[in-house]
This record gives C-alpha cells, structure tokens and sequence, in this order.
C-alpha cells in the first residue's frame, strides 16, 4: 500500500503568465480541489506551491500503461500487427506519420518522445522556477532550494528523452508569453546536439553538487517519489554513456552528413567514456544506501518499492485509474492461465533473447563447455531465464493464483494447449515464449488500470552496468569492470567471469560483447534495449534480420511416441532499419509552426 505523500493529478493544465487555470482534473490522494486558481493564491505558500509541482511530477509518463512498449522496437519482442512498431518495422516512418512519433502508442506511457507533450511539460518546469523566484518571501529558504532542483531536476529529465529521439532541441529555460516575446525570442532554432547535452549535463552536475535533495528515499518516506540525488547522478551518468557511444560521438554520424551538428558531435571526444566512467564510479562509491536487491523475482511488487536498488520511478497507485494506475499485467504474461484467457500476451520474447541467458556455468551456449543441448533447451540454464521467461512446459505461478499452472506452447495434437504457438494473429505467442518479468504477483490480470506497481527508470543494476562499459571502453577490462558484473550475475547465482571462463583474461572487445550481452539479460523488458542499439550503432545490422520463435513438435504426432523436436523458425515479420532512422524526425507540426527548426536528414 502506498504511504507517499506527492500529489498527482491526472489533469490538463493550462499555464499562463498571469495565473494557471486547471481544468477537467480529477485528484490524487490529498489535494484539495481547485477549480480556479490565481497567481496569488498559487503562489502564496508552500502547499499551494507544491500543488504545481506535484501536478508535473504526474506528467511522468507511466511506461507501464502501453501494450506497445519501446522493447516491441528491438529484437527481443514481438509485439502483434495492429501496433505502431509493426509500422515502423516496416520503414514507415516520416515527419507526418503519427505526427512524427512513431513511439507514442499511449498518450501517458508514450509522449516522453512527443515535442509538443514535452515542451509543455518543460515549460511548467520554467514557471515553477520563476515563480518560485519571484515570491520568494513566501516560502523558506530550504524549500526554495529543494523544490527548485527537483523542478531542474524534472526538466533535465524531460529534455533527455527529447534529445536521445530526435538529437539537439532549442533548450529553453524561461517561460515564453506571445504577449510579450518578440519572435525572435518565440521562434528558437535548434541547439546542437553538444549543446543539448552539455545543458542537461551541467544541471544535473548543479543539482548534485548543491546537495539540496536527499539521496534516496524509502518506502513510507513522506517524499517518496520525488527527485533525489542518485536519480540526478544516476541520469548524468547515463546520458554521459549515451554521448560517449559510437553512433553520436562521431565525425561521420549514420543518419549523414551533419553541418549543423545536431545529431553529432562533429568530431570524435576521447574523453567521454572516462567522463561516464567517473560519473557512474562517483554513484558507486559515494552513495552506499544503494544496494543489489536480492531477489528479481519479487523486486516489482508493490511492497517492495523503494527497494534498496531503485533510484527513480514513476508511481502508480492500484484500481484508480486515469493515467495513475496500470494496466500493464493485462498486456504481458501467459495469454491462458489455469485455462482461462487473461491477458493480451503483447510481451513474447524473441528466440534471439533466450538464447542470450547464460548456462547456469556462467557460458553462453555457443560455447562448447556450456553443456547446452540444442533438443533440451531450457535445462541448466541461469536463474534470471526462470525468473524472466516462460517457456514450454514451464510451472507458472503467481501469488493470486490458487494452483501452479504449467504453460505449453507445443504443438501438441494429443493434449492441445491454449497457448499453443500461434503463427496468426490472435494474442497466443508467436514465438512460443512468454514473459513474466516485472509481472505484479499479488495482482490478478483484469480490465483497467487495477495494478500499483511503479514504473522503475533506472536502478542499481544499470549503473553498474554503465560504470562497466564506460571503464572498459576508456581504460579496458580493468578489475573493477570485472567485479562491477559479478555482482550482477552472483544475483542470478552465475560463477564470476574469471571461474567461468577459467581465469581466461579477456581482452576489450571480448569484454564488449560480454557487456553488452549481459545489459541485455539483466535489463530486458525495461525499455533499455533500443537505446543500446541506436547509440552502438548496430540497429541497421540487428534491425534487418528477422526474428525467431521456437517450433515444438512430435516426430509422432498422432499419439507423441516419438520425439519432441524443437526446430528455431523465422516469425517472417516486417524488419526494416534504414539510417535515417537512428533519430526520429522533427513533427512537421512543430516545423510548420517554427520555420527556424530543421528536420532530421531524409525526412
């Protein structure tokens, strides 16, 4: 049950530089309504204050809350073909398709990449910091600092998502008033892509060097949910990683060739990595209220927020509805349970996913020492393969459920099952997996929004990750790139790297891959993958390969004498990538209204 404090409205807000009306705005905990409110009445004390911050924190989007989420856009899941990603798998995309956001399914889960939905949202961030400022003899001193950087906070936040979709954006840091701004003010042009970053970086270094926030907040904290400073040092050091990688910190950009620099450095920053790299070991060392949670299998349940791994999440609040809630255990998981239809089964894995968990050796199954066995696939493997998918003949249980059901996705012409592969069009699997990561146990799947499970941003796991890759590329596999994965894959009661491969020492490229391998595993699921695969510059070579499923039949089937035999088979879906589609474009609304933007290249 949730004890925070924060109030979140799920409204539209109107701002204007005279006063800020709220319309159509259903509350959220303990807000008091207001129909009508003034600068002054705004304006005149804290609570009033923390009102409008609260409703920005509530335009968080809530990822959980899309059937069609940013992993539908990679290689590791299949997503059905009434789905926006189906279309931009097939090349379909362009500053008038979907108004230029070809990743904005649901309005609250997909509009973090939406100019318009974003510059909104910055601009509430600018009136609360000027507003602040200007009443300052009405709120103490703490609070002013405090509720500034997390206003600066959330800002930077929103413009990161702006900029990794679409590259440098016009960075404003004062709310516009036609009334008042000549057009020159109004119509900015875009800033570079160096500029963009260089801003959300040095706020975020504000932030943490001011040390107004706390560090991390637990559940039954009053401000739980709120900004802290391991979300500010956790999101610098990711957006560090993000430059530093080969597809933006580049001479020759993949989208082309870049005059103005928006999409690209313009040249090659040698010391990026190290700037990560330092970033994320400041994280690791400094800010040791942070640690691994133990068990992956119960680290998504609404008992466990604000667990000792998350840093920063969006809330969500069960059986509320509006964008407060979730819906998210209705689309994903096993489509018929205990023989009852459930869920939508949007979240199937792809076999290229499976086959990148570990043996429970540590290996991967290429290796010849794995011991894997290609007609017993799913034997020996590492624990986070249990605790992540569900494969064929595997027990399903979750809390609310009153028996261990077990899931079949054979093509079995003796005992057929529901879930049976399904190379149509109905919500069974596709490629014979399900998922059930970041499933809520204790919820049943029904209609609405009747899950409470945070969305959770980043957690401890993924620095750890940053921190590896960033050190390995600036100074190679250091010990400490080593003993940052084995604290991931002891999690999942892997040997560490060094047993595993028998005191071999890997070289860069071989801890790369492993790297890489291991964000894969580690963060499925959690919207991380796309982003992996535009800044390391391989989406053109892993995004035009099709896709696999697991084929499971008998070599007997009228009576399943003979052998069950598992044949790896193409889904034949749509698997376009071409380079302009590294960035999204520029919404040709947002061109047609600022003749100063320029498109992205091929648009």
């Amino acid at each position: 049950m949730k004890t925070i404090n924060i109030k979140i409205f799920s409204c539209s807000v109107l701002l204007v530089l005279s006063g800020v009306s709220i319309t159509s705005c259903k509350k959220f905990l303990d807000n008091e309504p207001r129909n009508s409110v003034t600068d002054a009445v705004q304006w005149k004390d804290e609570s009033s204050a923390n009102t409008f911050l609260n409703d920005i924190y509530g335009q968080l989007n809530n990822l959980n809350n899309t059937p069609d989420p940013l992993d539908s856009f990679t290689d590791d899941n299949d997503g059905g073909p009434y789905w926006k990603s189906w279309r931009w798998k097939q090349g379909i995309i362009g500053p008038s398709v979907e108004d230029g956001t070809p990743q904005n399914n649901d309005g609250d889960a997909g509009s973090y990449q939406d100019w318009g939905s974003v510059y909104v949202r910055i601009r509430r961030c600018n009136t609360f910091i000027q507003k602040i400022n200007e009443n300052a003899a009405n709120f103490s001193e703490s609070y002013r600092k405090k509720r500034i950087d997390e206003a600066r906070f959330l800002r930077a936040f929103f413009y990161t998502y702006l900029w990794m979709h679409v590259g440098g954006v016009p960075v404003i840091t004062e709310p516009l008033d036609r009334n008042t701004n000549d057009p020159s003010q109004l119509y900015r042009s875009r800033n570079t892509f160096e500029e963009t970053f260089s801003f959300i970086d040095s706020e975020l270094e504000s932030i943490v060097s001011n040390k107004n926030l706390e560090v991390k907040y637990n559940g039954g904290n009053a401000d739980a949910g709120r900004a802290t400073l391991g979300a500010a040092l956790a999101l610098k050091g990711w957006i560090e990683l993000f430059a530093a990688s080969p597809a933006f910190n580049t001479s020759s950009p993949p989208m082309g060739g870049d005059p103005n620099k928006f999409y690209s450095f313009g040249n090659v920053k040698a010391d990026l990595y190290a700037k990560a790299a330092a970033t994320n070991k400041k994280f690791l060392t400094e800010f040791g209220s942070y640690s691994l949670y133990p068990d992956l299998t119960t680290f998504w349940t609404e008992g466990t927020e604000y667990n000792t791994e998350v840093i920063w999440d969006r809330q969500a609040v069960g059986n509320t509805g509006g964008s407060v809630g979730s819906d998210y255990i209705l689309f994903g998981g096993p489509v018929y349970i205990l023989g009852q239809y459930f869920t939508w089964g949007n979240y199937c894995p792809t076999q290229e996913l499976v086959d990148a968990f570990r043996m429970e050796n540590g290996l991967p199954i290429t290796d010849p020492r794995s011991g894997y066995d290609p007609q017993h696939p799913y034997l020996k493997r590492e624990k986070r393969f249990y605790d992540f998918i569900v494969y064929d003949g595997a027990p399903y249980k979750q809390n609310w459920m009153t028996t261990t059901d077990t899931v079949y996705t054979r093509i079995d012409k003796v005992h057929p099952s529901k879930n049976e592969i399904d190379f149509g069009s109905s919500d069974v699997s596709n490629t014979a997996y399900y998922f059930k990561k970041r499933l809520n146990p204790d919820r049943r799947p029904a209609g609405g929004r009747v899950d409470g499970v945070n969305y959770v941003y980043f957690r401890l796991a993924e620095v750890l990750l940053n921190y590896a890759e960033a050190e390995n590329e600036a100074n190679g596999p250091t010990p400490e790139v080593y003993t940052a994965l084995n604290k991931i894959r002891q999690r999942s009661n892997l040997p560490a790297i060094e047993t595993a491969y028998g005191g071999q020492s890997l070289s860069q490229l071989q801890m790369r891959e492993l790297i890489r391998n291991e964000r894969r595993v580690e963060l499925c699921f959690e919207n991380k993958r796309y982003y992996d695969l535009i800044r390391w510059r391989i989406a053109e070579d892993v995004l035009t390969k099709d896709r696999h499923g697991m084929k499971i039949s008998n070599t007997s089937p009228a009576d399943n004498r003979g052998a069950w035999k598992y044949e790896i088979v193409p889904l034949n879906h749509p698997h376009v990538f071409t380079a302009k589609m590294y960035l999204n474009p520029i919404p040709q609304s947002v061109i047609d209204q600022n003749p100063n933007i320029k498109q992205n290249p091929n648009y």
